[in-house]
């Protein structure tokens, strides 16, 4: 175990991983229920989008823990999928199994741009203080995820409030959250989890806890042949090209697919791996340096690129590396061991869903925002009176948020940095990987907007 996780060096223990990735399971575990429950719209079997979730996630977190042997983990992500369901289906007529061709051909594009090494370029061209700045987006980002899982906060005025204190799942949360508050005040080991069970255990008198009605494993499998491989039959990858009317369509979608995975999964490195240095200074580099892949973040840049592409053979939208992995972090994993617990636990839920689904959101909510809260510290990096810097790191943080989205938080950023540098004479100052970086961000926005205007 040591030999393989190099568990001393990196100042962690079998036990301390063990509880970080059973923390950022539970943390995370809500998209087996999610994700088939949202791309089931489309026409594609409940159960065979159930298994894909499952299989996507364990495949794409094993090779991030054994070969880039860092505590993240990987799934299909929110927001892509809903992007995949209400725009891509929905909005502009695709159907799931051309839709799925387009997500896999998104993974082969990251593929490249990660073995050609742009991935990594682009890492290296964010300025330090928009660097703070993501870790501290991502950090409110998480908490507000957790806010929102709950339903605490209320739209239906048409603008966001505190809501009625009247279901028994807030004050659960409440009472959740502040008990992990304590736990983690008073610094008791695995205070995250701890408070994630806990709080579960006191919903089951409270009617919060109940065991989910769901299908059987059984009847999961015999619907995923459904999905498995649709990308390669002709209603597939056959039909996207067919229709050259359509084609420039297809490109942007493509393009939009791509450009919004790439740039969640930067802002999750940046934002988590270089403050609790899982990204070390001499993994960075080795990075700038060493041939190949050597380092842990050119391995865990594959690892998230790769995945996407498998698990749109298996069935579902873009698989990315998750922010809740941050839940994990926080509770001390720092290796790959996280990583391997967390895929064993989701290859568990594939036979106990009726028990994993069990977990109510107001049992992981309170995690997501004590996480949030401390990932936020990043920010006193930031100097807040000089505008100049000031002003690229409040979009670049706050806009993850409002926006529900780690790349839109990080294309304010980078369109706000541009010009603040444009306006003090340092246009030298601005890296051209930021240049073209934005220059994709904006174009993206316009080619996203043409189809509505031209409806």
């Amino acid at each position: 175990m040591e030999r393989l996780f190099k568990l001393k060096q990196n100042g962690t223990t079998i036990g301390r991983e063990i509880i970080a990735g059973l923390t950022t399971f539970f943390a995370m575990a809500y998209i087996i229920v999610v994700n088939p429950n949202m791309l089931s719209q489309t026409g594609m079997e409940w159960g065979a989008v159930f298994l894909a979730t499952i299989i996507a996630a364990v495949i794409g977190t094993l090779i991030m823990g054994l070969v880039a042997n860092v505590p993240y983990a990987q799934a299909p992500g929110m927001g892509l999928n809903s992007f995949f369901t209400f725009t891509v289906c929905f909005g502009l007529g695709f159907t799931w199994q051309q839709a799925l061709s387009m997500v896999f051909i998104c993974g082969l594009i990251n593929i490249l741009i990660t073995v050609t090494k742009l991935r990594k370029y682009i890492i290296k061209a964010i300025p330090r203080s928009l660097q703070n700045a993501i870790g501290g987006g991502i950090g409110i980002f998480v908490a507000y995820i957790g806010l929102l899982n709950i339903g605490i906060i209320d739209f239906s005025a048409g603008v966001p409030a505190l809501a009625t204190l009247n279901q028994a799942s807030l004050w659960l949360f409440l009472i959740g959250l502040a008990l992990t508050v304590i736990l983690l005040v008073c610094k008791v080991k695995g205070a995250i989890l701890i408070g994630i069970v806990a709080t579960a255990l006191i919903g089951i008198p409270m009617g919060v806890t109940a065991t989910s009605d769901t299908i059987s494993f059984t009847e999961a499998c015999s619907q995923l042949p459904q999905t498995f491989g649709a990308i390669f039959t002709s209603e597939g990858l056959g039909s996207l090209f067919t229709d050259l009317s359509k084609l420039p369509l297809v490109l942007i979608t493509i393009f939009a697919f791509s450009i919004s995975d790439t740039f969640d999964t930067i802002g999750t490195f940046i934002g988590t791996g270089r403050r609790t240095g899982i990204f070390s200074d001499e993994d960075e580099q080795a990075m700038n340096t060493a041939p190949g892949f050597k380092s842990k973040m050119d391995k865990a840049l594959f690892a998230d690129a790769t995945a996407t592409s498998i698990g749109a053979i298996f069935g579902t939208s873009n698989t990315t590396t998750y922010v809740e992995s941050a839940a994990g972090i926080g509770a001390g994993g720092r290796t790959g061991l996280t990583s391997v617990v967390v895929s064993i636990c989701f290859i568990i839920s594939a036979f106990l869903a009726t028990f994993v689904s069990a977990i109510p959101s107001a049992a992981t909510a309170p995690a997501l925002v004590a996480v949030g809260i401390m990932m936020m510290s990043s920010f006193k990096e930031i100097k807040w009176d000089d505008l100049e810097e000031a002003i690229p790191a409040f979009f670049a943080g706050i806009f993850m948020a409002l926006c529900y989205s780690i790349s839109y938080g990080i294309a304010a950023g980078f369109i706000f940095y541009c010009i603040t540098k444009i306006c003090k004479g340092k246009i030298k100052e601005i890296h051209p990987i930021i240049w073209v970086a934005t220059a994709l961000f904006i174009l993206n926005f316009v080619l996203l907007a043409l189809p509505m205007f031209n409806s």
